[in-house]
């Protein structure tokens, strides 16, 4: 194998891949990048795969021979960052510490010997040991006849509004990755910790009839956070607007996630997700309406105060003034925030919440300001958004639902 390709080229695609590849792989060729150079296409294809996560790219270069081999993606990653824009050769060859000259040509590697990269830089050359490209696992092939076309911006906001609000836990499994509910008219992510719940809904409108086949009944699956986290790093980085493209089969509990010359497969997690729709039909009567930017200063202010003993914001609701009172209590001091709002309440009230969580909710609601919907004292809040939305474009309607904590 031999190919050129730009230091950005390679460097970008990398850094796109290497994420998904586990701190502590449970064997050496899954800390491995597969590179698949080809000829005849004039591209290159890097592949990442820990069994359960795989990201798969490819870009343009100039492939003098075709060939494919496996490199620790770390350390090829840091080489190829740290060098000067410009060309790159890459070439594998057998034995290690070869001199390379631009006569000479690669060796050929045969099956299930160690390979031996060789990049050549402007500035340097540098070798580095791979393993047999027999042992890297492929990446599944998802069949499904069905192609849902979601637009980046709606998924984009489905994941952001939803990751918070899942766990580390893997205790309770099924917590750890975001729900999805599709049906033909739009998504619904969910998210659960048991603390707190966030739903998120988008809308397909537009591209629903447009190379998608109907979605006749609902499809539900269960997408693990790490997933999630890495398919959001790489949208919030792309350019195109052209939807992404999902596929999902359930008979082998697998989600594909593509779009150009890229793609991100998942495993489903397993096991029944909870029915936390029950928790959104609580009659939520009151009403608390606020401005985003000031609330949210307010509780960063009030947050410096907590601590994993101390962590509830009391909220005390006054709304003959139509005032709401933040407080936090601690040994040695105190803090207390008071802001104006619009408060449709039966009487006055007080609850209290980990003031984390409600941060971290009001943070993700994409609007110039926040209604809080309460049921009772010590009841549950919804935080849902109100005013101008920040992506107007987005037909979405989101939910926020918070525990709270009882005070003795």
């Amino acid at each position: 194998m031999r190919l050129i390709c730009t230091q950005e080229n390679l460097a970008t695609h990398l850094d796109l891949v290497s994420h998904a590849v586990p701190a502590k792989p449970t064997h050496p060729i899954l800390g491995n990048v597969l590179l698949i150079a080809n000829q005849e296409t004039q591209k290159v294809q890097l592949s990442v795969f820990d069994l359960n996560l795989g990201i798969q790219t490819s870009f343009d270069a100039k492939v003098q021979a075709s060939g494919e081999l496996t490199i620790p993606v770390g350390i090829l990653s840091d080489i190829v960052a740290k060098l000067s824009r410009g060309d790159i050769t890459l070439v594998n060859q057998s034995p290690l510490n070869t001199e390379e000259t631009e006569d000479n040509h690669p060796e050929k590697v045969e099956a299930g010997q160690h390979q031996i990269m060789t990049l050549i830089a402007t500035t340097g050359r540098y070798q580095v040991r791979g393993l047999p490209t027999e042992e890297f696992p492929p990446i599944p092939e998802v069949n499904s006849t069905l192609k849902i076309r979601v637009p980046v911006e709606a998924l984009q906001a489905g994941i952001k509004g939803t990751l918070i609000a899942t766990t580390s836990d893997e205790t309770k499994r099924i917590l750890t990755g975001i729900h999805f509910k599709i049906e033909s008219n739009g998504i619904e992510f969910a998210a659960t910790d048991g603390h707190r719940l966030a739903v998120i809904n988008t809308s397909l409108s537009g591209f629903k009839k447009k190379k998608q086949t109907e979605i006749t009944e609902p499809l539900e699956f269960t997408v693990p956070a790490k997933a999630l986290v890495e398919l959001e790093r790489i949208l919030s980085s792309r350019t195109s607007v052209e939807p992404v493209e999902l596929f999902y089969e359930e008979s082998k509990g697998l989600i594909e996630f593509r779009w150009g010359t890229q793609r991100l497969v998942s495993r489903c997690l397993e096991g029944a997700y909870p029915a936390y729709q029950e928790l959104l039909k609580q009659d939520f009567k009151q009403q608390v309406t606020l401005e985003k930017a000031p609330l949210i200063k307010a509780l960063e202010r009030i947050a410096v105060l907590a601590d994993k003993k101390e962590k509830s914001v009391s909220i005390r609701l006054n709304s003959e003034a139509q005032q709401v009172c933040l407080s936090l209590f601690r040994e040695f001091g105190n803090g207390r925030e008071e802001m104006t709002a619009c408060i449709n309440c039966d009487s006055d009230m007080s609850v209290s919440f980990n003031i984390k969580y409600l941060l971290e909710g009001v943070k993700v609601i994409a609007s110039s300001e926040i209604q809080m919907q309460l049921t009772q004292k010590d009841g549950p809040a919804i935080l849902v958004p109100f005013g101008n939305r920040e992506q107007p474009n987005i037909l979405m309607d989101a939910q926020y639902l918070l525990m709270p904590i009882f005070k003795e």
